[in-house]
């Protein structure tokens, strides 16, 4: 491990690093660039390309870029928060229909949920309808999954949930959308022991300065395999469960790695043809103080017996761990079953805070690969003096769109691979 005292060049915040990725466009979104973890990517009728993101915060909702030449992202479109006490951090988007996570900083407020858009006219975004999740003991929506243009899969409070520990209030929530003016819950999941009024007994909790709560993050359903659901559920790790009947989701499986890992399971990428998972943590503390947070290689042969066989060798902890603000994993490419998305079960690519944008070669799953990697210099303003990357999705022509958490906004980048 390299000393703190003799920094590596890498450290310098100041200086941009990248392996066969190349940035070839930028965009500061009017000086909001402060970015979450929902990127989609519509085509519209007219043949325009237009990438739609997520703010972490307030006061903007949601923003539309024309990436229809990478090289010169244009914005067409910037929405207002309703008020400052919520962000939307997540959307997806199926042909012309967009939806749209909302969660509040407290529990109580509104709107907390989701809304869906008809975005048919990007510059013109229109309301179709609200589900609400708001409640006495609900933030509302952290995370959704829209890719069937059917079923929104989320991570969510409700009304009538109560959790043990505040910390546990999000799960698993399905709610159907094929009447888009009428929204309807069908289904939901929590992990037994984090409700109030539960016959299982609660969880063991990590120390508490790691603790991150027993909740639902990602939420991914395929159409490889539409009665399961892949889900990130924070420190519960890694879960998979059987929606073959959405009215009653059952556990197949739980890989729970924390302790002795220090928590936040994020995601859970199946590549089906494999029979792997790929499962990222969060990093969620600056300055390396919950590292290591990796990229999981996890043999899912046996479904109910998932087993751990390598991890993507992490950005050198030397170099990144106090370059400024977070170091370690966080969002993946998540193939995408839509037209517009990079699919691949061999080229994995994932945002690392401020150690950049990183892909890794899969072809021998036991010795991961890295092949190519860009982190930028430190945005102009950034609070934590560094970048850092939220999330990732890479289109079908394998441009790489990245953003940042703060200031920097949307980077677009071309592999050389």
């Amino acid at each position: 491990m390299a000393s703190f005292s003799s920094p590596t060049p890498a450290a310098r915040a100041d200086q941009t690093l990248s392996l066969n990725m190349r940035l070839i466009g930028h965009h500061d979104l009017g000086g909001f660039g402060g970015l979450g973890e929902g990127m989609s990517l519509q085509k519209t009728r007219d043949g325009r390309r237009i990438l739609w993101l997520a703010h972490e915060g307030a006061p903007k909702n949601f923003t539309g870029v024309d990436v229809t030449d990478p090289r010169n992202p244009r914005m067409v479109v910037q929405t207002e928060l309703p008020h400052p006490k919520m962000r939307s951090n997540s959307l997806d988007v199926v042909g012309d229909v967009m939806a749209v996570a909302y969660q509040t900083s407290a529990v109580g407020l509104k709107p907390a949920g989701f809304d869906l858009f008809d975005v048919s006219v990007p510059e013109t975004p229109r309301l179709i309808s609200h589900f609400d999740c708001s409640g006495p003991h609900s933030r509302g929506v952290h995370a959704l999954w829209f890719v069937d243009g059917k079923t929104v899969h989320m991570s969510s409070g409700a009304p009538d949930f109560q959790p043990r520990n505040p910390l546990d209030d999000q799960f698993y929530r399905i709610v159907d959308v094929s009447d888009l003016n009428r929204p309807r819950e069908v289904g939901r999941w929590w992990l037994p022991g984090t409700r109030e009024g539960d016959d299982a007994p609660p969880p063991s909790r990590l120390a508490g300065k790691f603790d991150a709560g027993f909740r639902a993050h990602n939420t991914n359903v395929f159409p490889q395999r539409p009665d399961r659901a892949y889900v990130g559920y924070i420190d519960g790790g890694a879960i998979v469960l059987d929606i073959a009947d959405m009215s009653r989701p059952k556990m197949v499986s739980q890989w729970r790695y924390s302790p002795p890992f220090n928590g936040f399971c994020h995601t859970v990428l199946p590549l089906f043809e494999r029979d792997l998972l790929i499962v990222s943590d969060e990093c969620i503390m600056d300055d390396g103080a919950d590292w290591p947070k990796l990229v999981w290689v996890v043999d899912n042969r046996v479904e109910t017996n998932p087993v751990p066989i390598g991890t993507f060798p992490p950005p050198p902890h030397g170099a990144f761990a106090r370059r400024g603000g977070r170091f370690g994993a966080h969002n993946l490419h998540e193939n995408l079953p839509i037209e517009t998305s990079f699919r691949s079960d061999n080229l994995i690519i994932g945002s690392f805070f401020n150690a950049g944008i990183r892909a890794y070669d899969l072809t021998d799953p036991f010795q991961p690969q890295e092949v190519a990697y860009f982190v930028p210099g430190a945005p102009k303003l950034s609070p934590v003096g560094a970048i850092q990357f939220n999330d990732v999705f890479v289109d079908e022509r394998r441009v790489v769109y990245a953003v940042d958490r703060f200031v920097g906004g949307l980077y677009c980048l071309e592999l050389d691979l």
